[in-house]
This record gives structure tokens, sequence and C-alpha cells, in this order.
């Protein structure tokens, strides 16, 4: 088994169209952005095309939400070609999906959908993910989803069945501390255990995002700026974790390039002051 080797971006944000002209038009002012898999995956016109362009100047992350590892179907053969092919043709910095199901019986269900946390699920889980990487030469990160049921079979927290995911097919996390906190709140656990509970060697992305909150439950919109209790849960991470590549989405109600801008600033403003913080005390020591 190798030693996960992830690279360090930065802070990025997501790649909407709405942004097109402020990316493609003006200096670099992010140090990287995040495509949507799906969005660029069957295509061959302007979308790829911008794409592309994005790629020449930035490193680009692909995020997809399409392949139902956690499914009892088998992988979708033509959905693992495509994404070869897009994967080859961008060269991407990091290749991302989510730790769920979203399709059954070759039906899909629009939803990033949980799993039950038992053993037979985690070798499940282990031996498509191998599949997976297998078929695209290299590996690819898994992110936790926000959740709002829980399975009574569930042997193992969410935490754990994620680390042996990790350790177990040989691949990396992409901790969305947005959606740890929305779960921790929905289902009453403790989000610094949880980020306390992820392998460093394994952490190789962080999302931040904001959530909308329903009164009874907290729901993962994306589409207001990251909380404070979320921005506070960032901090912890990267006393953890370092300076682990970092990226804002904000996919609804969707502001101004300049406030997505603004959002991503203030994480970098958080890890670069931890950065200081750790450094004064080292040469105190």
């Amino acid at each position: 088994m190798l030693t996960p080797e992830w690279p360090q971006l930065g802070v990025g944000v997501g790649l909407r169209a709405e942004h097109y002209g402020d990316i493609l038009g003006g200096p670099r002012r992010v140090d990287w952005f995040e495509a949507l898999t799906e969005n660029y995956i069957d295509s061959r016109g302007l979308p790829l095309h911008i794409l592309e362009r994005v790629r020449s100047d930035h490193p680009v992350a692909l995020h997809g939400v399409a392949l139902s590892i956690g499914s009892a179907d088998a992988l979708n053969p033509q959905y693992l070609s495509n994404l070869r092919t897009l994967v080859q043709r961008v060269e991407p910095a990091l290749v991302t999906d989510h730790l769920c199901w979203t399709a059954i019986d070759g039906r899909g269900l629009y939803d990033l959908l949980p799993l039950p946390y038992t053993e037979e699920a985690l070798a499940h889980v282990v031996s498509l993910v191998r599949q997976v990487q297998d078929w695209l030469g290299r590996r690819i990160l898994l992110e936790n989803p926000s959740t709002y049921i829980q399975f009574r079979h569930s042997v193992l927290t969410e935490w754990e069945f994620l680390a042996a995911v990790a350790a177990q097919a040989d691949c990396g996390i992409l901790l969305d501390v947005n959606n740890v906190y929305v779960s921790a709140m929905n289902h009453g656990f403790d989000p610094f255990r949880y980020v306390d509970g992820m392998p460093p060697a394994r952490v190789g992305q962080i999302h931040l995002a904001g959530y909308t909150d329903m009164g009874t439950y907290l729901f993962d919109t994306h589409s207001a700026p990251v909380s404070e209790p979320v921005w506070q849960l960032y901090a912890h991470a990267v006393r953890r974790f370092g300076r682990v590549s970092t990226l804002v989405e904000w996919d609804q109600e969707i502001p101004t390039f300049e406030r997505l801008r603004a959002e991503a600033e203030h994480a970098r403003a958080i890890a670069e002051g931890i950065d200081e913080s750790i450094a004064r005390h080292a040469d105190a020591a």
C-alpha cells in the first residue's frame, strides 16, 4: 500500500456558469477551481471548452455526484468510461465523489443517500472503490455527505466507516466540514469528535459551505455564507490536518464572484493565522 500524497492547491471555489465572465476575463484571483463532473462528462461543446480554458490557467478538481459507490448495483461501465475520458482530457489535480448511493436497479434517484455503517457495507464499498481506482489508474477521494436519517443496523460511526474505507481501499477523504456539522446537529453527535476520527494522511481536500436552519433540522443547501460554528470546526480541522486544499461551495442563490472570493479569502486567513500561531509557539519552545 502506498502512502497517499495529495496536492496542496490552496483555497478555491466551485466553477459555476454565473462566474464564467469573471473567471475568464480577469487576472487569477483564486488558487483553483472545482468542476461538477456531470456538467462536463458528456459535453463536447461550450462547457467543456470553458473547463479546458480554466484548466489552462488553474488547477482543477473534478467532483462527481453520480458514481453511486454505495449502491447494490454494479458500477456503471459507461459512466466509468466517460469519466476516464474526461480525466485523461482535463488532467485534474483531484477526482472526488461521495460516500453514498444515488441509484438502484439502474434508476437514478437524484439524491445523495446514506449507507448503513456495517461490516458488510464496508466490504462492498471497498471493493467498488478499488475497481474505480483500477479503472482510472489513480486514487479518488470520497466525501462525507450531509445526512438526515440513520440506520438502526449500523455498528460503526460514520467517521469510523469513512476512515476504514479510506484505509482498506487506499483512497482519500474529502472532508466536508459543513456536512460534518449539519449531520452532527441533526443526529446529536460531537462534530469535533468526527474530525478527530479522520486519519490526517488520508484527508486530501476540505469543503466549506452554508446550510439552512429548518427549525427542527439543518439542511445542506449551499445557499448561504459559511456559518460561524463551521468556521470554528474548520479551524480545528486545519490544526489537525494542516493546510489541506480547501474549497468553498455556493450553489444556490449564487452571489457575485467577489463575494464568493471573499469567503475563500476568509478560509485562507484562518489557515494562515493558525500557521502563524503554531510557528510562534514553536519559536517560544
